[in-house]
């Protein structure tokens, strides 16, 4: 089995895909049922905070794991869709910056994803023609690109942002409700993410990353799949930016910018790049990290202080790239081999292998 989840045999891998199904499942069950016994804050705070993050972060490892493309462009996406949302959901006579069209929440919803997705789309186009650390690269410059935008264009946004933006009724003095739906929605692009993997693009999409050019000869275009990966992954992270922009109530530039970017990118190496499920194990201990580490007792005494915290943040990314280059996913699934193989060598004992969910011959079989 791969590392991203998906069966590549039959037998112990199939019962392997079951266990890590039920699994999920139980987290999702987990999840459902926090507000029955957790704090307001947890709930409210962490959890929400982490269920956007994860599907932003589930982004990032489903171009990484399956396309080979490492992109920091999806917190932009993120932000793309908020300030979308801000300029056509704010009222006309609000006190705010922005468009101000007054629009329905939910058919703001429609537009700010139409137009994410657009933007994907042609930012995409441009970026599938690089790979490795030019596309890495080029997405970085998307999304400085990005902030600088919104912060120069006045009638969008400028570098004060939009404010007083409020979720539709559904969700409006409801945070529970809104925590609830980040948790189906998660559940249903986790889904999406493995059941894409699955179809016959998906498995060509993984010979693309494993071999461009064989790809290319056997007639399959290259820049194409990528650019639809890039694409949906684009849509997605534009839910999670409808859902941000609805829980902060605003968006200004600052939120697009470097700082968050480089988070999310943290977010998708602390769970795993490998991993989809990885990505909300990454979010959470993030936004834990974030905001109970630096509330332990004693720790001012060491020097770790509000302006260090990122150095306890980056120490803690350091540790557990040492432990598992596959993030926290990596050392779950060690320490699960180890002790549902006993007496026999662990599976990191062998030599390594990409993760895919068919070797790139199967995807010579699928079809350009």
């Amino acid at each position: 089995m791969s590392p991203t989840g998906a069966v590549s045999g039959s037998g112990p891998a199939r019962r392997l895909l079951s266990a890590r199904n039920a699994v999920v499942a139980a987290a999702t069950a987990l999840a459902l049922m926090l507000p029955l016994f957790g704090s307001n804050f947890f709930v409210e705070f962490v959890m929400t905070r982490t269920m956007i993050l994860g599907i932003a972060a589930a982004t990032i490892v489903f171009l990484a794991a399956y396309g080979g493309m490492v992109s920091l462009a999806q917190y932009l996406f993120a932000g793309v869709a908020g300030f979308m949302i801000g300029n056509a959901a704010v009222a006309q006579d609000a006190w705010s910056k922005g468009l101000k069209l007054g629009w329905n929440p939910w058919v703001a919803v429609v537009f700010a994803l139409a137009v994410t997705t657009a933007v994907a789309l042609v930012l995409g186009a441009l970026a599938s023609r690089t790979t490795g650390i030019y596309f890495l690269m080029i997405t970085l410059t998307y999304a400085v690109i990005g902030y600088y935008v919104f912060g120069s264009i006045t009638p969008l946004s400028g570098f004060g942002g939009i404010t007083g933006i409020d979720p539709p009724g559904l969700f409006q003095d409801h945070p529970v409700r809104m925590y609830l739906a980040l948790v189906v929605l998660s559940v249903l692009v986790y889904a999406a993410f493995r059941a894409v993997a699955a179809t016959p693009f998906g498995i060509a999409l993984q010979g693309i990353r494993d071999d461009p050019v064989r790809m290319a000869s056997l007639g399959f275009n290259v820049s194409l799949h990528r650019t639809l990966a890039f694409t949906l992954a684009g849509f997605f992270a534009g839910l999670a930016g409808v859902f941000n922009v609805w829980w902060n109530g605003q968006i200004d530039p600052t939120s697009i910018s470097i700082g968050p970017t480089l988070d999310l990118l943290i977010v998708a190496v602390i769970g795993g790049t490998l991993s989809l499920e990885g990505a909300w194990l990454g979010a959470f201990v993030f936004v834990v990290a974030n905001n109970y580490l630096r509330n332990l007792p004693l720790v001012d005494r060491v020097g770790i202080t509000e302006a260090r915290f990122s150095t306890v943040v980056g120490v803690l990314v350091l540790l557990i790239m040492v432990l598992s280059p596959d993030g926290l996913a990596g050392i779950i699934e060690r320490v699960r081999s180890g002790l549902s193989r006993p007496g026999r060598p662990s599976e990191t004992s062998r030599p390594p292998s990409p993760p895919s969910d068919a070797p790139a011959g199967a995807a010579a079989g699928a079809g350009p």
